[in-house]
Parts: C-alpha cells; sequence; structure tokens
C-alpha cells in the first residue's frame, strides 16, 4: 500500500511518496522545498514566525500532492531543528491546528532505529548487520546522528553539532585566511568528535556505515568508487587526497572543478573533514555510504513493514543502552541487574494491585538499572545526582516525558518523598506523578532485597496479591538481617499507597 512520508529537516522539507515493489520500494515523487528552520533554532533556540509560517504553506501544498495520489498513510517527521527549539511544543501544536498533520519528533535512537532497519533489508543478502558492531550515522544539515551497535544492540546514542547548515552558521562568524578557516573548522569537527570518542564503550569497531542523501557530493568526488547499487565506498586514502584538493580552493573553485552548486561548496571540505575522523573509531579501511535519506528509509519501514526482529525491540535495546551507561559511569552492574530483576517480579506480581500498565514495566527497570548513577558524582545524595543525569540522557525511542518519569522512580529509590521543590517531579502531570510514586514504590523494595549489593535473593515469591496483607517469600541462605532491615523502612511507601500491608517470610528450605 502507498505511503507518504513528510520530513521536515534543517534546512528543508521533503516530501516522498512510495509503495512496495518487488520486495523494495519504488518512489512515486520527491519534492523538496528549502526552508531553514535550524537557521533561528541554532542562533536564538527557538523557532520563529517567519518558517513556521513557511513550513505551514509548505504542508498544504503537500498535502494537495498527497490528495492527488490519494495517499491516506501520511507520517511526518521532525530532526533537529525542530527537536532542540525551545518552543517545538508550539510548533507542533501550531502545524496540528492549521494543518491537521501530526510531527513526530525523532529523537537520535528513533533515527538509527529506522537506518538500522533499512540498512539490514538493503544488505540482507550480502552483509551480517546483526553479527557485526557498527557504527551508523545520519549525516544531516543540522547533525551528524551516530549510534554505535553491538551485534544489533544499541550501546550509546548521540548527535554532534554538525552539519552543513552549522557550518555554514560557524563561517559567517568567524574571520581569517582560507587556511585558518579549515585549521578553525578542522579543529571544531575534532571537538565534537573528542566528546563522542570518550563516550565510546571500548569494543572494536568493524564497519562504519553511513546515510547521506547529498548525492552530488558523492558522485563529484568519487566519481568511480560506488561498490554497488547502493553505496559509496571511501579510503582514508581517498579522504585525504579530497582535502588536499579542496583546501586551497575558494568554494567558487570547487563548485567549478566539482560541478556542484556554490551554496554546497563550501560545506564539501568539512563534511570530508568528518569523514576523515571516522576512520580514527576503525580500524577498518572503509567507511561507506548508503546514498539515500532519512525520509526513505522511514518510507521503507511504513511501507515494507520493516520491523526489526523481537530480539533488537525498543525493549531490548534499550536495556542494552543501560547497561552500557552503567558501565560509564563505573555502576556496580551486579547490583543493577538484580535490582532491574526482583523489581520486574514485583512489577509482574503487584501491578493489578498498584494500578499499573504493562508498558510502564519498562521504566521500573530502567529506573532499577540506573538508580545509583549519581554515585559517580558523589555518595552523598547520589538519588539527586541519578535523577539529573538520567534526565540529560539520550535514550533510544523514548520522550522527554517519559525520561522524566525514570528520573523521577530513581530518584525516589531511597526514602524522601516528592516536594514542591523538585522540579522535574513537578514539571510532570499529575497522574504520571501517581505512576512516578508507584514506581519508586516498588524500586524501593527491589533496592532494599540486595541491600548488600551481594545479590542474596536467589527466588522471589509473591504471596496473596489483592489481598490485605501481603507476604513476599524470599529464598535465600545467606544472612538477610541488613536486607530485612531496609525493607522494613523502604515498604512504607507501597503500603501507603495500596493500603495493603506487606511481610517478608525468609525460606531457607528451597
Amino acid at each position: 500500500m502507498a505511503a507518504g512520508v513528510i520530513d521536515i529537516g534543517s534546512n528543508s522539507i521533503k516530501l516522498l511518496i512510495g509503495e512496495p515493489s518487488n520486495g523494495d520500494i519504488m518512489i512515486l515523487e520527491s519534492l523538496k522545498n528549502v526552508v531553514p528552520i535550524g537557521r533561528s533554532t541554532f542562533l536564538k533556540g527557538q523557532i520563529s514566525q517567519e518558517p513556521i509560517n513557511l513550513t505551514i504553506n509548505i504542508l498544504e501544498k503537500y498535502k494537495k500532492v498527497l490528495k492527488e495520489y490519494n495517499i491516506t498513510q501520511v507520517f511526518v517527521i521532525a530532526t533537529t531543528a525542530v527537536r532542540e527549539a525551545s518552543n517545538r511544543n508550539i510548533f507542533v501544536d501550531t502545524v496540528r491546528r492549521k494543518t491537521g498533520l501530526e510531527i513526530e519528533v525523532l529523537n537520535v535512537g528513533d533515527i538509527v532505529y529506522y537506518i538500522d532497519a533499512y540498512i539490514s533489508h538493503k544488505l540482507k543478502d550480502t552483509y551480517p548487520v546483526h553479527n557485526k558492531n557498527l557504527l551508523i550515522g545520519e549525516m544531516g544539515a543540522g547533525s551528524l546522528d551516530v549510534s554505535l551497535l553491538k551485534k544489533g544492540f544499541t550501546l550509546i546514542n548521540m548527535g554532534l553539532a554538525l552539519g552543513a547548515l552549522r557550518f555554514k552558521q560557524l563561517l559567517s562568524r568567524v574571520d581569517g585566511s582560507r587556511e585558518e578557516l579549515a585549521e578553525a573548522m578542522q579543529e571544531y569537527i575534532a571537538h565534537e568528535f573528542d566528546y563522542f570518542r570518550g563516550r565510546l564503550p571500548r569494543i572494536h569497531v568493524d564497519d562504519v556505515f553511513l546515510i547521506d542523501e547529498n548525492q552530488e557530493y558523492l558522485k563529484a568526488i568519487l566519481p568511480n568508487k560506488k561498490v554497488s547499487t547502493n553505496f559509496f565506498q571511501f579510503t582514508v586514502t581517498d579522504v585525504e587526497r579530497i582535502i588536499g584538493e579542496l583546501s586551497s580552493k575558494s568554494p567558487e573553485e570547487i563548485a567549478h572543478d566539482y560541478a556542484l552548486p556554490l551554496d554546497s561548496a563550501d560545506t564539501l571540505l568539512p563534511y570530508m573533514m568528518i569523514l576523515k575522523m571516522f576512520f580514527t573509531l576503525t580500524e577498518n579501511p572503509h567507511v561507506y555510504i548508503l546514498e539515500t535519506s532519512l525520509a526513505e528509509a522511514v518510507l521503507a519501514n511504513k511501507v515494507l513493514g520493516l520491523e526489526l526482529s523481537k530480539r533488537y525491540n525498543k525493549s531490548n535495546q534499550l536495556i542494552s543502552v543501560a547497561h552500557a551507561i552503567c558501565e560509564q559511569y563505573n555502576v556496580n552492574i551486579e547490583h543493577a541487574k538484580h535490582s532491574a530483576h526482583i523489581s520486574k517480579i514485583l512489577f509482574e506480581g503487584l501491578a493489578a494491585q498498584l494500578g499499573l500498565e504493562d508498558s510502564e514495566l519498562l521504566y521500573l527497570v530502567l529506573a532499577a538499572y540506573l538508580h545509583d548513577i549519581g554515585k559517580f558524582i558523589s555518595n552523598r545524595s547520589h538519588h539527586k545526582h541519578s535523577e539529573y543525569i538520567i534526565n540529560s540522557l539520550n535514550l533510544f525511542r523514548l520522550t522527554d516525558e517519559e525520561i522524566k518519569i525514570i528520573a523521577c522512580a530513581a530518584r525516589y529509590h531511597r526514602r524522601s518523598d516528592p516536594s514542591k521543590s523538585h522540579l522535574t517531579y513537578n514539571s510532570l502531570a499529575e497522574d504520571k506523578q501517581i505512576v512516578v510514586q508507584k514506581l519508586a514504590s516498588l524500586l524501593r523494595i527491589a533496592n532494599a532485597l540486595d541491600h548488600s549489593h551481594r545479590q542474596k535473593v536467589k527466588a522471589l515469591k509473591i504471596l496473596n496479591p489483592g489481598k490485605g496483607e501481603i507476604t513476599l517469600e524470599v529464598s535465600t541462605r545467606d544472612n538477610f538481617l541488613l536486607e530485612k532491615s531496609d525493607f522494613n523502612e523502604k515498604k512504607e511507601l507501597f503500603e501507603r499507597i495500596t493500603g495493603s500491608k506487606l511481610k517478608l517470610s525468609i525460606n531457607e528450605n528451597f
């Protein structure tokens, strides 16, 4: 069935209409209009009225095209410029009211999910994507969104402030000779990559796959280097040669020599500098660029149903990310995993008693994994540090509200209750605040049952759930005095919420 994707990017808005064709997609219509939303976002922090009005006018035109093709499935996505705008909610609401179109603002994890699924589809017969450690990225006008995947599981997602529009803005702010500008640009790019490199887990990277729709760049600089119908292949020698050629040329000379639009010519050198930086992250002699766009990857996902297998679903990806974050912040990973395991058992046995939805289990498990990351800063008041670290994380395919719920649940894993001075908690709607307290009540119990961080609980049963008195039967042969004492202090929130008494029973004969 045919569908349409509208991509609201940092420098343009695109419409793609496609339908299934022999196991792939056939593009029926492709439109693009320049709308520099990122120009106001990256300079002023918000989208100004002029690009908002222009966006609405273009979307109305796209709606007419969609109607001509009789398209009923329409997906509207937005990336960096909208994601980083302080008034993004107003922008999304205005578009909805004026056009009836609902925008999905993608974070880095969302973008890589679509790219991963699309690359897996494109290479299904030629390359074992999910048996490799891959860096996958999208080169956009507003950002370079990159993820590290370990055999199909995400370890880190990050958006780097690198893109054609960012480069143009940087060049407009600095003065100097051509050589000085090139050196400044190299330092700017290196700074972004240094931060990214510092966050990367220490694993061997097999390959780098990027997607980029700027076909004129690729065809101009490497006319004979396309290794398949889909991919361009770069070596570090190719990149260094092209950088050497470009460094002494003006944008006008680059545009002439490579038959490029002048508007694109001044960003070709930093583009190649970025490619060179990727070779510092892998020992592989090649970087591969898929000649496509994010909009096409999303369209293929929707039209062909390119869902990744259950093994790589959202929950498992997020647990993989949480595990990597724990390692980064030197968390006791065995305690984190055990807390998450106990939390899951408690949720499954007591969710009905608390009135929790199945979808909220994921929030509890992630809060259990991450509740101690604040100890990286200080053991004292580490729950507060955990909250703001979690709140700053780019978690795979989660909304800002969902991340706040996880951050708050982790904060209240100790004894303190929410108060009016707790800004993150009070920014949530009342129904979400109640969810936080319910999740925190379970996390407190799970944390208490591993108070010594020695995983003494070998099995856990919940007896009489839904009754006035609930018993947790713990199977252990270890000294459980510390855990029992902490349990008696931490159970109070659960009892207050449910009105049920909670009792601990020790089974030593399992």
